[in-house]
């Protein structure tokens, strides 16, 4: 039961990603801090990135079809999307299978529920970027996103 809840509470997180992804106009993926660093859709791309990194690591096997993000095609709202969906459903099988067998991800301590916690904490730190940035850009999302990025219940 625990994997599922572990499997799920990933999935819920992955969906809320998705969900500012979809909120966003596509030419707002390139707004960027005043003080430099990366765009909206660099960040994005960062999350799928870091997810391919892990798969890369800990199961490779579940790597297939993926591929990276590159610079050039962070402005591709589409591309961003599909390749989010694709790797959050990767990241779920490695969860899965890893609760399931010995309950621990290849490259990460302490165990695979730890590494669900620092994989959401990471994106969810860079979520707030994103929407800092798009605030900053002129581009602040409506509040029904803002408050419903909240409402695990139903996403």
């Amino acid at each position: 039961m625990i994997t599922n809840q572990v499997v799920e509470t990933w999935e819920i997180h992955n969906r809320i990603n998705l969900y500012i992804l979809d909120a966003i106009a596509p030419e707002n993926l390139a707004d960027v801090s005043p003080v430099k660093g990366r765009t909206v859709g660099e960040l994005f791309a960062h999350l799928h990135n870091v997810r391919l990194m892990w798969l890369k690591a800990a199961a490779p096997d579940l790597l297939k079809n993926l591929k990276k993000i590159e610079k050039t095609e962070t402005r591709k709202k589409d591309l961003l999307r599909k390749a989010l969906v694709e790797s959050g459903r990767a990241i779920g099988s490695l969860l899965n299978n890893s609760l399931e067998a010995d309950g621990r991800v290849k490259g990460f301590k302490p165990h695979a529920a730890a590494f669900a916690g620092y994989m959401i904490s990471h994106e969810s730190h860079h979520r707030g970027q994103i929407v800092l940035l798009l605030k900053q850009s002129g581009h602040r999302l409506d509040n029904k996103i803002l408050y419903g990025m909240w409402e695990w219940g139903v996403r």
